[in-house]
């Protein structure tokens, strides 16, 4: 997984320095391994290494401890769980955030189903006068792919995304996150499918 994301951002020009947080070995192994020449990989702390830690914890406590940083800096933060995501995903991220009018980004995929609350209200559409799929527009989805945002709106806010927020939408594959076992046997053939139309 840290194989692909880091290919992918590796490719993107506009990207001068990759870090990866880990707390763990065989991860900081793998990363080295691959010889690329603006990665290196930042050792979190083992409070921010739990379970429950945040990402924003980690993302905090890199920006303070690291003193190459500046507060108009662009912070891209990529999850590598989201295998799907490829260089021009990541551009097209970093070009929504060349807009003045934006603040920060985040990576979405369209939803064309229909929504309820877990006390029976129809959340996004008229159940009395249900759509067509084909006319219905739906709503995005966070597919956690990646964030963008200034290193001093995360400072301030403590938050990855903060002000005027814009959506970049991938495809619906995208959203396939490699959390359990079983996430693995959709990705996989989903690659598989990628790789031999030549499209990763």
């Amino acid at each position: 997984m840290i194989a692909w994301s880091l290919e992918a951002i590796a490719k993107v020009d506009r990207i001068d320095r990759i870090v990866v947080a880990t707390d763990c070995s065989q991860i900081a192994d793998v990363v080295m391994a691959m010889s690329l020449s603006n990665v290196e990989v930042y050792r979190r702390s083992s409070d921010n290494a739990q379970d429950h830690s945040s990402t924003e914890s980690v993302m905090l406590e890199f920006i303070d401890a690291d003193d190459k940083i500046d507060g108009n800096d662009t912070f891209l933060l990529v999850q590598a769980t989201s295998v799907f995501t490829t260089a021009d995903d990541i551009n097209r991220g970093l070009d929504a955030m060349d807009d003045d009018s934006t603040d920060s980004v985040l990576s979405c995929i369209e939803s064309q189903q229909f929504f309820w609350s877990h006390e029976g209200k129809a959340l996004n559409y008229d159940y009395k006068q249900r759509p067509r799929r084909q006319d219905f527009r739906g709503q995005l989805v966070e597919n956690g792919a990646f964030y963008i945002n200034k290193v001093r709106s995360i400072m301030e806010t403590k938050n990855r995304l903060s002000g005027k927020i814009k959506p970049v939408v991938m495809p619906s594959y995208t959203s396939i996150e490699l959390d359990e076992p079983e996430d693995w046997i959709v990705a996989e053939s989903i690659m598989e499918k990628l790789l031999k139309a030549g499209s990763k």
